[in-house]
C-alpha cells in the first residue's frame, strides 16, 4: 500500500505543495463589502483557508479574483493548480503550475504538483522526471523525495525507492508516510522485523495514520494472527471510516476466519468508499462463486472487469463462473481475453486446456498444458490431466511420470491416487495399483470409485 506525499500538513488528503501562509482566524467577506474593496492578501488568505478546511470551490473563488487582479502572482498560481488537483481537473492543475513556471522556472513546488497530477493521470514517466527536476531545485525537499519513491515503487524499482524514503527521512524524520512507504519496501525484501519498526515509527509519531495500521496488520495477516489482524483492521477503518484499502483487507481477514457474510459486508463498504474499486468486486464475486450463487459471481466479476479492463484474474474467474454456469463459448472467451494480456497465465493456459479436452481436441489441450508448465510446475492439473493424453495414447511411462509430479505437489489428490492406480494396473502392475487405492480410500474415505477400485484389483 503505497502512500504518496504531496503536504506536510498531516492530514493525508494528498494535498498538493502549497506555500506557507497564515491566514487571519475566521476570516470572512461580509455581505456588505464589496470584493474590489478587500486586497489581495486578504483574499488569498481565504482562499488559504477554505482549502485548508477542504472548502475547495469557494477557494477556488477567492483565488480567481486574485488571478484576475494580478495574474503573475506564483503563489496565487501554485494555489489554484492545488484546488484543481483537489476537485479531480488535473489537466487545469497543470497549466496553472506550467503558466508559474513561465514567470518562475525555478519554483520546484510547481513541478511537484505537476508530478502529482500527472500520476492521477497515470504517466509514471513523467511523474519521476518531474520529481527529479524538483529536488534538483532543492535538494532539501523532503516530500518530493519521499513522493519519487512512491514513483519509483510503481515501476519496480525498489532499490531506488527505498533511498528515496531514506533520504526523505534523513531530510524530515517526521514523514509518517515515509515511515510506512519504507516498511513496505523492507517487507517486501522479507525484513519482517525492520518493516515492523518502520509502521510502528509511522505510529508513534502520528498515532492516527490509518494506513500504517492497515500496513502493521497485514505482517499480522502473514504470520497467521488473524484474530489479532481483525482486531487492528477495525482499529483502522474506525480512525478513517473511507479507507477502502482497510475494508478490503477487512473482509479478507473475515473470509480467512470462515465468515463469508462479515466479508461481503466489509467488501461493499469498500465500494462504498471507492465505487471504481475492482479488488473489491473481484473479492465479492469471488466469495459468490464459493457459495454457488454463479449469477453475482458472473456479474461482480464483470463489474470488475468494467472499472480496470487489465484486471488478468477478474478474467480468468469470470470464465471459471461462466463455464459452472454453462457458458461454454462465452468460457473460453474470457480465458481468450485473460491470455491476450498475458500469454503465459498459467492458470488460464489450464482452463483453456480444459475445454480443449471437453471437445476432444487432445493436440490442443495437450499444447496448453505443456506450455503451462514452462511456466510454472507448481500446479497439479495440468500434470493430471496430460497424464490423462498420455495414457489414452498408450504412453504409460510418461503417464506414471505425470501422476508422480502431481502427487509430490499435492499428496493428498485422491483423484491422482486413483488415476495413478488404474495406470499401474492396466500395465500389469497389480500390487502398486492397490497400494494407490488404499491410500486414496485412507485420504477420502467416501470415495465410491477408490473403493470399487480396490475391490476389483
Amino acid at each position: 500500500m503505497v502512500v504518496p506525499r504531496v503536504y506536510n500538513n498531516g492530514d493525508h488528503r494528498n494535498d498538493p505543495f502549497l506555500l506557507h501562509s497564515e491566514p487571519g482566524s475566521g476570516l470572512r467577506i461580509g455581505p456588505g463589502l464589496e470584493s474590489r474593496e478587500v486586497d489581495e492578501d486578504m483574499l488569498m488568505a481565504l482562499a488559504h483557508q477554505d482549502y485548508k478546511a477542504g472548502n475547495f470551490k469557494q477557494a477556488l473563488e477567492n483565488s480567481k479574483v486574485v488571478y484576475q487582479r494580478n495574474p503573475s502572482r506564483t503563489d496565487n498560481l501554485l494555489l489554484l493548480g492545488a484546488v484543481h488537483y483537489q476537485l479531480h481537473e488535473f489537466y487545469l492543475c497543470i497549466a496553472k503550475n506550467e503558466e508559474a513556471l513561465q514567470i518562475d522556472p525555478h519554483f520546484a513546488e510547481c513541478y511537484g504538483n505537476m508530478a502529482n497530477a500527472w500520476k492521477e493521470k497515470g504517466n509514471i514517466d513523467i511523474v519521476i522526471r518531474y520529481y527529479l527536476i524538483a529536488i534538483e531545485l532543492r535538494p532539501n525537499f523532503a516530500d518530493a523525495w519521499s513522493n519519487l519513491a512512491s514513483a519509483y515503487m510503481r515501476k519496480g524499482r525498489m532499490n531506488d525507492a527505498a533511498q528515496c524514503c531514506r533520504q526523505a527521512l534523513a531530510i524530515n524524520p517526521h514523514l509518517v508516510d515515509a515511515h510506512s512507504n519504507l516498511g513496505n519496501l523492507v517487507k517486501a525484501q522479507g525484513l519482517l522485523n525492520e518493516a515492523y519498526s518502520c509502521y510502528i515509527e509511522a505510529l508513534r509519531l502520528q498515532p492516527n495514520f490509518a494506513i500504517a495500521w492497515s500496513n502493521v496488520v497485514g505482517l499480522f495477516m502473514e504470520s497467521g494472527e488473524m484474530d489479532r489482524a481483525l482486531q487492528y483492521y477495525k482499529e483502522a477503518v474506525k480512525l478513517k471510516p473511507k479507507f477502502a484499502d482497510a475494508y478490503l483487507n477487512l473482509g479478507n481477514v473475515y473470509k480467512a476466519l470462515g465468515m463469508p457474510q462479515e466479508a461481503i459486508v466489509c467488501y461493499q463498504r469498500a465500494l462504498q468508499a471507492r465505487p471504481d474499486y475492482a479488488m473489491a468486486f473481484g473479492n465479492l464475486a469471488s466469495i459468490f462463486y464459493e457459495q454457488g450463487k454463479m449469477d453475482m459471481a458472473i456479474l461482480n466479476y464483470k463489474r470488475a472487469i468494467a472499472c480496470d479492463v487489465g484486471f488478468l484474474e477478474a478474467y480468468n474467474n469470470l470464465g471459471n463462473a461462466l463455464k459452472d454456469a454453462g457458458g461454454v463459448e462465452e468460457t473460453s472467451h474470457c480465458y481468450r481475453q485473460c491470455l491476450a494480456l498475458q500469454p503465459t497465465h498459467p492458470q488460464a493456459l489450464t482452463n483453456i486446456g480444459n475445454i480443449y479436452m471437453e471437445w476432444n481436441m487432445t493436440p490442443a489441450a495437450a499444447q496448453c498444458y505443456k506450455a503451462t508448465l514452462s511456466v510454472t510446475t507448481g500446479l497439479s492439473t495440468p500434470f493430471n490431466n496430460l497424464a490423462i493424453i498420455y495414457k489414452q495414447q498408450g504412453n504409460y511411462v510418461d503417464a506414471i511420470s505425470c501422476y508422480t509430479k502431481v502427487l509430490r505437489i499435492d499428496p493428498n489428490a485422491a483423484d491422482g491416487l486413483v488415476n495413478w492406480g488404474n495406470t499401474y494396473k492396466e500395465i500389469g502392475r497389480v500390487t502398486e495399483a492397490i497400494q494407490d487405492y488404499v491410500r486414496a480410500v485412507a485420504i477420502r474415505p467416501t470415495m465410491a470409485e477408490a473403493h470399487a477400485n480396490l475391490a476389483l484389483a
